[in-house]
């Protein structure tokens, strides 16, 4: 073999130069193949046609269209036969059409003229060309990753303690936590007394009077009875609905404290 300065080499096999072809060497005829247009489908190809010449959509010359439908037809059948089996349906559609078109129109028992044999493939043309439209636009959107990124500002805490608001069912759950201690210590003697919502409010009001925070539980007297302390816990309902004390707790589960409600000026 001649070396590489006396003759140009056609090809490099594994770093080896060829000056000439091997005698045995085959290509397939599908090796190489060029696709000039993609197509989504046989409606996407129908539509490209009548498009590409300038034809309205609402008097399709099915002629010609067909024509060059069944020549696209054919190129795909030789590679993908599979493929050109969807398109094959619809140029049989396209046939049907056309013959359908020669033959004199029959009119509907009522008289009425014969609806026109392309209007249905009229109809299905325009819904896929106005969501191939809207495909388009909907990809020619900004997309997140593709054409920005999404900014991220590091935002540092605020230094204040915010207390978590306190859940009705923490509220139930201390509530008959204080009615099982009222059991442990409750009196048989049985009397009448006149008990007073608001008296009670006053009564909360002038504990919670210079305290910055008092345990929830200490604002009810067990050895008062159970009457007693249904009617102090309706007075703090009451107090809080009226926005007069807050019922704060640091975390779940935790004590809960309540204090005055501070008016802010």
């Amino acid at each position: 073999m001649p070396l590489a300065v006396d003759q140009v080499a056609l090809a490099r096999l594994y770093g080896e130069p060829l000056f000439k072809l091997p005698l045995d060497l085959y290509i397939p005829p599908d090796a190489l193949e060029v696709f000039l247009e993609a197509f989504q489908g046989p409606l996407d190809l129908l539509l490209y046609l009548i498009r590409r010449q300038n034809f309205n959509i609402l008097d399709i010359p099915l002629a010609d269209v067909t024509r060059q439908y069944l020549s696209y037809v054919e190129q795909i059948r030789k590679s993908n036969l599979e493929l050109a089996s969807e398109y094959l349906l619809m140029a049989a559609m396209l046939i049907e059409i056309k013959s359908r078109m020669l033959l004199p129109p029959k009119k509907s028992a009522d008289g009425a003229e014969a609806e026109d044999p392309r209007a249905e493939l009229v109809r299905r043309l325009l819904e896929y060309e106005q969501f191939k439209l809207a495909a388009a636009r909907i990809d020619a959107l900004p997309v997140l990753g593709r054409d920005f990124q999404r900014a991220q500002v590091h935002i540092e805490q605020s230094l204040q303690l915010r207390f978590p608001d306190v859940e009705a069912l923490d509220l139930r759950d201390a509530w008959l936590d204080i009615l099982k201690r009222a059991k442990l210590t409750q009196h048989h003697l049985i009397t009448r007394e006149q008990l007073s919502v608001r008296e009670h409010m006053s009564i909360v009001l002038r504990r919670l009077q210079g305290q910055r925070f008092v345990l929830f539980e200490q604002l009810f007297d067990v050895s008062r009875g159970q009457p007693v302390l249904v009617v102090t816990f309706i007075a703090m309902l009451e107090l809080a609905r009226e926005r007069l004390l807050e019922i704060t707790q640091a975390e779940a589960f935790a004590p809960i404290y309540v204090r005055l409600a501070y008016t802010q000026t």
